[in-house]
């Protein structure tokens, strides 16, 4: 019976002790389509056409500048 108990009680103990992971920042990221000339790519209502991405933003972490060898 102990055994039992014991075994609930860390099976509902572990659920609970986990907490939600911060959600990660994203951005949009859309570039133009061009053809093989360069030039842009038209919709059919004449709106330029864009591949659109979700890209995660990342921290730029600050560092010492690295010294020259003499």
């Amino acid at each position: 019976m102990k055994s039992i108990v014991l075994a609930l009680a860390l099976a509902l103990g572990t659920s609970l002790s986990y907490a939600e992971a911060p959600k990660k920042e994203t951005a949009r990221v859309c570039v133009d389509v061009k053809d093989k000339e360069g030039k842009p790519v038209k919709n059919k209502d004449g709106s330029v056409k864009q591949n659109c991405r979700t890209v995660k933003v990342h921290k730029k972490l600050e560092g010492t500048a690295v010294p020259e060898k003499k």
